[in-house]
């Protein structure tokens, strides 16, 4: 049921009619108006226990201006998501891990989009769309173990030391530069490496990863079927480690280091030559990486959740 605000006239005649003693049943009558709906009026809006149109009016001003959602944005709470969102937070990261879901990562949108924060946040956030790199034209060669062999522990996230790895590229046909990309299944932790596309230059970054590492922190690799992992038997006959290959064009495979990569793009975006990039530029970007807080984590980082793996390592 709707409920009907009377205008300052009607208030008016009420006052009016009221002082000259008519039943509240006449006035709703004189008025159109519900006998429930006069009596409310004047039982809320008396001055020396007589109506007061003008009180009521100004009453009626005051809680319309008062009523509906007030906003929880305040300078400290500024400050804390344009901090936060400069170090490439998203909002939903912001929300869950430092105000513990007391607002919807929603209305940190809203407050961007209404420019409320007073500050672009949008060079800051994650591009979205639905947009496809190119199909692999490279020649393959014959693979070793496919993902179907692969243990199904794996697939679970449950246990420590399973990595998925890929390379990101610069733009096709105007640099070799190239970062080798590993990232943990479980921990999510992110390692980066610039070698040019070469099966060499695979093999030794995975070397690298290895050696950065204690013993047994890598148990298992999946990649996809590029020729810069026909590396693959050298490293498996000289570590003991199993190598898996995904199947043709199945990214969705190997959905962890795919989600990583599209998280270095904001850093490096297709078009860079990372022939260019230096050391401190992609240590910059690992380190913002894997200190984000994570919702598949329980918005625990993956610097965090990678330390507490390690630690219990055996």
């Amino acid at each position: 049921m709707s409920y009907y605000h009377l205008t300052i006239t009607e208030r008016a005649s009420i006052e009016i009619l009221n002082k000259e003693n008519y039943s509240l049943r006449a006035i709703a009558q004189r008025l159109n108006h519900s006998v429930s709906t006069i009596s409310h009026e004047i039982n809320r809006n008396k001055s020396n226990d007589n109506y007061d149109a003008s009180y009521a009016q100004n009453s009626y001003k005051s809680k319309k201006k008062n009523c509906g959602r007030h906003t929880k944005l305040n300078i400290k709470l500024i400050n804390k998501i344009i901090h936060h969102l400069k170090l490439h937070w998203s909002p939903e990261q912001i929300v869950g891990r430092l105000l513990h879901n007391q607002i919807c990562f929603k209305t940190i949108y809203r407050w961007i989009n209404s420019q409320m924060l007073n500050f672009d946040a949008f060079p800051y956030l994650r591009q979205k769309g639905t947009r496809r790199l190119p199909r692999e034209t490279r020649e393959h060669f014959n693979v070793g173990k496919l993902i179907t062999q692969r243990p199904k522990e794996v697939k679970k996230r449950a246990i420590f030391r399973h990595w998925e790895a890929d390379t990101v590229v610069s733009i096709r046909g105007k640099s070799k530069g190239c970062i080798a990309t590993f990232t943990e299944r479980k921990s999510r932790y992110y390692c980066c490496l610039i070698p040019d596309r070469s099966s060499k230059s695979m093999e030794h970054a995975i070397k690298e990863l290895i050696f950065t590492f204690p013993n047994e922190s890598v148990k298992t690799i999946t990649v996809n079927r590029g020729k810069e992992f026909f590396c693959y038997k050298s490293i498996e006959q000289e570590f003991g480690i199993n190598i898996y290959f995904a199947d043709p064009y199945s990214a969705w495979q190997r959905g962890t280091n795919e989600n990583s990569n599209g998280l270095l793009r904001e850093f490096f975006p297709k078009k860079t030559d990372l022939a260019k990039v230096n050391q401190e530029e992609l240590d910059y970007a690992l380190n913002s990486i894997n200190n984000r807080p994570r919702k598949c984590l329980n918005w625990k980082t993956a610097y965090e959740v990678l330390c507490n793996e390690l630690l219990h390592l055996n």
